[in-house]
């Protein structure tokens, strides 16, 4: 992390976890414990905890995101939420591009694009993921696949846009399977986003930019993962889901 010149981030992103009961008990538990955090504390909710999440963290330093949305701003599209939808409810962070939702709903760098356009549009911050399965790793084609997401994701994006993107890189192979990029490893590709973002947008605008690292970063490896010069921050999983997990996670980037 390099504060001086950029935020660092903690955005935990639940997944299709927590009825309204349980997350009301897990935000309760969570904000004493992030009171004093000197970074910024994002919660990431099912749309079904939305209105719960806000509510309870009104007055806080927690900000509260969702997982997704939908490039339309209304429309014929039964099931989804449009980025005007979640900003007239007052969410203020939105991820887009998360592996599951490519491995899983038929996301492609294409459609990446457009909900990216359609949050920047509606004035949300974008969590933008990227990252290389565990084939395109060993095929030594991890930085050619990063390159290619993020180039298509910000296509029309401009330099003052960009401050609103964080870009969270999570290694397909390593989210939700228990294994975890090497805190080298992690920075190596963070630092390799740093560089192309510097090529299309200037030096200045890619040290400002928030970069996270998302695969299975836990209580215990965050330490040495935040330590890294290119690593801003976390997109937090599992440990999002533990109170006192996030918790160590956000102490972590504070004291970085």
């Amino acid at each position: 992390m390099n504060k001086a010149k950029r935020r660092a981030v903690i955005a935990g992103n639940w997944k299709m976890n927590k009825n309204r009961a349980e997350a009301k008990a897990l935000i309760t538990e969570l904000l004493p414990l992030v009171k004093d955090a000197d970074c910024e504390v994002v919660l990431c909710t099912p749309y079904t905890n939305l209105e719960t999440a806000l509510a309870l963290t009104e007055g806080t330093n927690v900000k509260v995101g969702a997982e997704n949305c939908h490039w339309a701003e209304s429309g014929a599209f039964t099931g989804e939420i449009s980025a005007p939808m979640l900003k007239e409810l007052g969410v203020q962070y939105v991820i887009i591009g998360h592996s599951e939702r490519r491995q899983y709903f038929g996301e492609t760098d294409e459609t990446v694009a457009k909900r990216v356009r359609a949050a920047l549009e509606s004035g949300l911050e974008v969590i933008l993921c990227v990252g290389e399965t565990l084939e395109q790793r060993e095929a030594d084609i991890t930085g050619e696949t990063i390159a290619i997401q993020v180039k298509k994701a910000l296509a029309g994006v401009t330099a003052e846009e960009l401050r609103h993107i964080i870009i969270a890189y999570e290694p397909v192979w390593a989210i939700g399977t228990g294994k975890t990029a090497t805190d080298e490893q992690a920075n190596e590709v963070n630092h390799m986003i740093r560089a192309l973002l510097g090529k299309l947008y200037g030096e200045d605008a890619a040290e400002a930019t928030t970069i996270q690292y998302g695969g299975s970063m836990n209580a215990k490896n965050c330490e040495e993962l935040l330590s890294k010069k290119d690593v801003d921050g976390g997109l937090i999983g599992g440990a999002s889901l533990k109170a006192p997990d996030f918790a160590v996670i956000v102490n972590a980037a504070s004291n970085g």
